[in-house]
């Protein structure tokens, strides 16, 4: 199914060697995955580390309440649905007819899950304080994140609206010489006391351009079983923390919303697919 949204031209193919599974591009970029007789089933490596994550925040199978930033087809809200029963989920979309298709086609109801139709910053903004144990940014305008999304000032709006022990991630891209990860971790790591990074290991030796996970908290992370569980993956991927991520990060700034650029342009072909 194919149609024009706020952010250009979508399309939802049923996965013809799964069924159940859809691909959600836009202009060519994947953006979602969704197995709806498995949600558990997460396709994207980038959303298996966000899924690894979930399940190492808490107990197996307790509640979270999360907010998360860019909703594309839903994939780690319906994640959390079936894992954690009982989370009281927040979706925040800026692209209203996006939100249109995927509710026709990709029905979410009854699974604990609210989307709301408007820019991320302004409804986290809006989000009462200590409220959410989980934000996830995971906003992209086509191929990029957008520049008012990587600041400070942002990152702090995410921390206030976590819980004590709460957690904040970010799914960016970028590759050699990393200096926006770089610049984009030297910024979590001024707003949270705790911070690690996670890549595969060709993006983080700056061979590939690709996905990096940024995880902030104001308390110890559960670094120990979720590099685990990322060791363990099909597709295995680093995490890095303490003086290996203060080594990565030396000489970056953190970035204020005077100088915030968006994430760099991939390579052409990094994402697209045919």
């Amino acid at each position: 199914m194919l149609r024009e949204t706020a952010f250009g031209t979508a399309k939802l193919m049923p996965d013809l060697d799964c069924e159940g599974g859809w691909l959600l591009t836009l202009d060519g970029t994947p953006q979602s995955y969704v197995d709806l007789r498995d949600p558990t089933h997460l396709e994207f490596e980038y959303t298996r580390r966000l899924g690894h994550l979930t399940d190492a925040l808490a107990p197996t199978g307790r509640p979270l309440d999360a907010l998360h930033l860019g909703g594309g087809a839903l994939t780690l809200p319906r994640y959390l649905a079936a894992t954690r029963p009982g989370s009281r989920q927040r979706v925040a979309e800026a692209d209203g007819p996006l939100v249109d298709l995927v509710a026709e086609v990709l029905p979410w109801t009854g699974q604990g899950i609210e989307v709301t139709v408007g820019d991320a910053r302004e409804v986290l903004r809006d989000t009462p304080a200590g409220s959410t144990d989980l934000v996830v940014a995971d906003v992209f305008r086509g191929s990029l994140t957008p520049a008012h999304l990587t600041s400070t000032e942002f990152v702090a709006l995410a921390a206030a609206a976590l819980r004590p022990g709460g957690c904040y991630a970010a799914n960016l891209a970028d590759s050699a010489p990393l200096d926006f990860a770089r610049a984009q971790a030297a910024t979590v790591r001024s707003v949270f006391a705790h911070c690690c990074l996670v890549a595969e290991p060709s993006v983080l030796r700056g061979r590939r351009f690709g996905n990096l996970l940024l995880i902030g908290s104001g308390e110890p992370l559960p670094v120990q079983p979720l590099a685990r569980r990322l060791a363990a993956d099909p597709f295995p991927a680093r995490l890095v923390a303490d003086e290996e991520l203060r080594r990565l990060v030396r000489g970056a700034h953190p970035v204020t919303d005077e100088h915030a650029r968006p994430s760099p342009t991939p390579p052409q072909g990094a994402f697209s697919i045919g």
